[in-house]
């Protein structure tokens, strides 16, 4: 494919038609203001080359607006689209006022409202939001990201007011009213800018502080001809600088989404970048300014006066000729829109080249690499070390070793157990790119695809919900392994659907006279096997003429029985708030070599949940270490058959991260011993995931006070793990009773321990692991 050398082309008359087919656009910043009332000497509209602000109204007029409305709506009714993002920006959208902030979105509500779902944004820099503004925010659900570059020191190195005044007090009062509950649903993230001369961990911690959504880090706008500074020649500051916030975000357990490393991980694990900074996605954007101007996206504007220009407008054009601009067409071509340097380069598919702006030189246009390339090599290098499929093996590193001495003490803090937990998801998202080639070729799983993938885009949360739930990895490595129906991915879609409240329409498959969605609940439609189309609309479920709601965010009274609708909801139980499933309908449960319970009756289930949220709350009480990790990962309790000796059992597998299936028992006291041990064994096998504590290739055996059988170093190491904290449950209860089970466990542990330390068959990061449960083991009283 060829590539313009200039983005500038010649406008296109009011009659001209663009080419057959255009990729759609899905995003929009619409220039509100183009006017500041701060003064940033990195400002990439102010203080870069392009001065086209200066010829540029004030602010856009109630028509401008009513105009590009109606011209986004024309495309995504033209193209179909589900869901639009539209982002207020300037200069500062702030400075529009309450008044005019509130005509705006009630156009833009009104005109594409019933086209396609808004997702309406804006980003400020924060120093003029009120409560008064806030509400108009909060009345039509808008998202801000406020920028800030950390401290007040970090921060007035570059955003300060025109007459130097710093801004630090004014932003951080923004932020406060955000994180206020009245207003935090409008809270979108902080956007933060690199600057070198800032120290990256106080950076870090200073937006941490803030509890924001989400961080942006940028990197400041360079290309070629005015390349960022090195300081002392360094080949990669920027990505030293990010690095260390890496390093540092995962031993803290990832505890917000930073978009830029989120991207790097999902890219590693086969996924979409949701950052045009990286990947090879498409940058489907386009900008409209303040005067009605379509332009390029506006970053573009610190290359060369002109560079964003299109020469097209809402009053004149249409969206579609806007996308079959050069310059907005080649950034949705993905590797082929890339120099020849890029399309050689083995980590492409990670940086995709960088940022489109940072590529310009004069001589060649953006028909380079990025000028931050050696940054992004390195950052690629260390950030994707990441595990990208299911199994052992994967490099240890993947989870810091703060985070494995954390998790080697036995209970392990909640941002440890989050790390897990990201770990299991990106291994679920690893095994369904795996199973994308075969979904092209089954019509049932395609529209499923197709719609996750949406989904994922426009409703990553709702997304991750259902990916995260533990029969749907159990699903996923059963259909790679052949076991398994592909078509049931149109369920994971549609049960994401459901929790995204969008609206569809889908195939789906019925197996055993059910459709099933995982966290939801299944559907009884009256024949055993087959296909019938679902639909989706606001929360509720639509099949034929009955209509249903899913209740997403709560799940099913306990005690209510199945009626004539044919719905069986998932029940759950909500202690201290977190949602804990008690599942008995999914049809991937059985994976515990010991009987599942079938469906409960409204009793029973109305028993096995109060019985829950008590035993959760006891070990909130009595095992408060453990609670961190249970409230963390435990997210289905699946009910077993009772044994006929009226023994208790328990078990969690692997392929069931998140699971842990019990027999009926007499107490939540028992039960919560249970469960503090099943979810040991859930976070050594989520370690195992991706660390190899042991030698795979030694086959020798340990005998083992617990059990008759000899076991191996692995079964050896996932006893040790959870009689460590059974040992520790019965520890802290009072008692002659639990001291004589405090005694027995304690000995069990501390003979295992040995004997594995004595073994030779642990890997360096194995015996540090057993290391640190011997060290717990010998520091109890």
């Amino acid at each position: 494919m060829s590539r313009p050398s200039s983005l500038r082309s010649e406008p296109a008359g009011p009659d001209s038609r663009p080419p057959a087919q255009v990729a759609p656009l899905t995003q929009y910043v619409l220039k509100l203001v183009s006017r500041c009332d701060l003064a940033c000497d990195h400002c990439y509209v102010y203080e870069h080359p392009d001065q086209s602000w200066r010829r540029q109204p004030r602010m856009m007029s109630p028509a401008t607006v009513r105009a590009a409305a109606e011209r986004i709506a024309e495309h995504a009714a033209a193209h179909r689209l589900d869901v639009l993002r539209v982002v207020l920006h300037g200069g500062e959208p702030l400075l529009a006022g309450p008044a005019r902030l509130d005509a705006t979105a009630t156009t833009l509500r009104r005109v594409i409202g019933p086209v396609a779902r808004l997702d309406l944004r804006m980003q400020s820099n924060g120093v003029l939001l009120t409560p008064t503004i806030c509400d108009v925010l909060v009345a039509h659900d808008v998202k801000v990201g406020i920028s800030l570059d950390g401290d007040r020191a970090a921060n007035d190195r570059h955003r300060r007011h025109a007459n130097g005044a710093s801004s630090h007090h004014q932003v951080l009062r923004a932020l406060s009213l955000l994180r206020s509950p009245a207003y935090r649903t409008s809270y979108a993230g902080i956007l933060c800018t690199v600057d070198l001369a800032n120290d990256p961990i106080r950076v870090y911690e200073a937006l941490l502080a803030e509890e924001p959504p989400h961080i942006d880090f940028l990197l400041p706008h360079a290309n070629w001809d005015s390349p960022p500074g090195r300081p002392d020649g360094h080949p990669t500051p920027y990505a030293d600088w990010l690095l260390a916030v890496h390093e540092r975000w995962l031993a803290d357990g990832r505890p917000v989404p930073i978009r830029l490393l989120e991207s790097l991980l999902a890219s590693a694990s086969g996924h979409g970048s949701r950052s045009e900074a990286v990947g090879l996605g498409p940058a489907d954007l386009v900008v409209v300014e303040t005067d009605g101007s379509f332009e390029q996206v506006d970053t573009l504007k610190s290359a060369f006066d002109g560079a964003a220009a299109t020469g097209l407008d809402v009053f004149r054009h249409r969206v579609d000729d806007a996308a079959a601009h050069p310059g907005i067409a080649v950034r949705q071509t993905g590797l082929a829109g890339l120099c020849d340097a890029c399309r050689a380069c083995p980590v492409v598919g990670h940086c995709g080249g960088g940022l489109y702006t940072h590529r310009y030189r004069a001589r060649n246009g953006f028909d380079n690499p990025s000028v931050y390339c050696p940054d992004l090599l390195k950052l690629v290098r260390v950030v994707t070390a990441a595990p990208v499929a299911d199994g052992p093996a994967q490099p240890t590193d993947s989870l810091s070793p703060r985070v494995l001495d954390d998790l080697a003490s036995g209970p392990g803090t909640a941002g440890s157990a989050a790390q897990l937990a990201a770990v299991h998801l990106a291994l679920v998202r690893a095994l369904l790119v795996t199973l994308s080639e075969r979904a092209a070729g089954d019509p049932v799983a395609a529209d499923g695809w197709r719609l996750l993938v949406h989904l994922d885009d426009a409703h990553p949360d709702a997304v991750g919900a259902v990916l995260t739930h533990p029969f749907v990895r159990r699903w996923v490595r059963r259909c790679r392994d052949g076991a398994a129906e592909l078509s049931y991915l149109a369920c994971v879609a549609a049960a994401a659907a459901v929790r995204a409240r969008v609206r569809v329409d889908l195939p789906v498959p019925v197996r055993d006279g059910l459709v099933s969605l995982p966290t939801l609940g299944a559907l009884a439609v009256g024949f055993e096997r087959g296909v019938v189309r679902l639909g989706t609309d606001d929360g509720d479920i639509r099949l034929a003429d009955r209509r249903i709601t899913a209740d997403p965010g709560h799940g099913g009274d306990p005690a209510r029985e199945d009626g004539s609708d044919g719905w069986l909801p998932v029940r759950a139980v909500r202690p201290g708030g977190d949602r804990l499933l008690l599942e008995d309908t999914d049809p991937h449960r059985d994976c515990f070599d010991l009987p599942v319970q079938p469906r409960l009756s409204g009793a029973a289930a109305l028993g096995w949940t109060r019985q829950l949220d008590q035993a959760v709350r006891r070990i909130d009480t009595e095992a408060t270490d453990y609670a961190a990790g249970i409230r963390t990962l435990l997210r289905a309790v699946v009910p077993l058959r009772a044994e006929p000796t009226g023994r208790f059992r328990s078990a969690a597998a692997g392929v069931a991260f998140g699971a842990v299936a019990v027999t009926p028992v007499p107490d939540d006291a028992t039960l919560a011993v249970l469960l503090v041990h099943e979810v040991q064994h859930l976070k050594l096998s989520a370690v195992l995931d991706v660390c190899d504590l042991f030698d795979r290739a030694d086959t020798r055996t340990l005998r083992v006070p617990w059990r008759d059988d000899p076991r191996p170093v692995e079964g050896v190491l996932h006893g040790v793990y959870a009689h460590l904290a059974v040992a520790d449950v019965w520890r802290r209860r009072p008692g002659p009773a639990a001291e004589g089970h405090f005694r027995r466990y304690r000995a069990w542990t501390e003979g295992a321990l040995d004997a594995l330390l004595g073994l030779d068959a642990l890997t360096a990061t194995g015996e540090r692991f057993v290391q640190g449960m011997r060290a717990t083991v010998d520091g109890w009283e």
